[in-house]
This record gives structure tokens, C-alpha cells and sequence, in this order.
């Protein structure tokens, strides 16, 4: 994999390969916009884990933008909701479950 171009590889691939890019700058912020999509849930799992050891590091703030409710759940510190641009609802992390949200994102 390590000679070929990021247009040759696989949508989970060019996933990971994004997500690399963006950490190579070693950034302040890292968003991550939908990191699931496209990639098989074994592939899910190390990404989620990735994410977790970035975020215990607490050099970086990390913007996740998910509708996969699972995987947002384990990872949230907090969480804020939107419908059509308008935050409806926000919160701890460790709360969301209590508070309803896997309702209120349903696909």
C-alpha cells in the first residue's frame, strides 16, 4: 500500500490517509468530519481508538462531526446537536444517553 496514490486506494483507505495527512501538521485543532463513512467496522474500531489516544494527550482539540451515534458516544468529552444549522441540544459525553440523543440523530 505504501507505493500506491491516494486515488488507487480503497474509500476507507483514503479515510485513513486523510486523517493521517491531517496530523502530520501537527495540528492545534483536528476536525473530523464523518471519519466512518465508507469503512468497515474493524477499521471503525482503530480509528476510534486513535482518536481516543489523541484526545488523552490533550495537546489537540478534536471537532467530531459523526452521525454514526455509536461511535460518537465513545468518544465524547461533550456534544452538541444541531438540526438545520441551530444547536438543539448539548452536553456531557458520559450524558448522552440519558439525554435522549441517540433518538434525536436517527437515520
Amino acid at each position: 500500500m505504501k507505493h500506491r496514490r491516494g486515488g488507487d486506494l480503497s474509500g476507507g483507505q483514503q479515510q485513513q490517509l486523510a486523517i493521517g495527512r491531517a496530523l502530520a501538521s501537527r495540528p492545534q485543532l483536528l476536525i473530523l468530519d464523518e471519519p466512518t463513512e465508507g469503512i468497515q467496522p474493524s477499521v471503525i474500531k482503530e480509528i476510534g481508538q486513535v482518536i481516543r489516544t489523541l484526545a488523552d494527550r490533550g495537546d489537540m482539540a478534536i471537532l467530531l462531526v459523526e452521525q454514526f451515534y455509536d461511535f460518537a458516544a465513545e468518544l465524547a468529552d461533550s456534544y452538541l446537536l444541531m438540526s438545520r444549522g441551530t444547536i438543539i441540544q448539548r452536553g456531557r459525553g458520559e450524558n448522552m444517553e440519558q439525554e435522549g440523543v441517540r433518538g434525536l440523530v436517527a437515520i
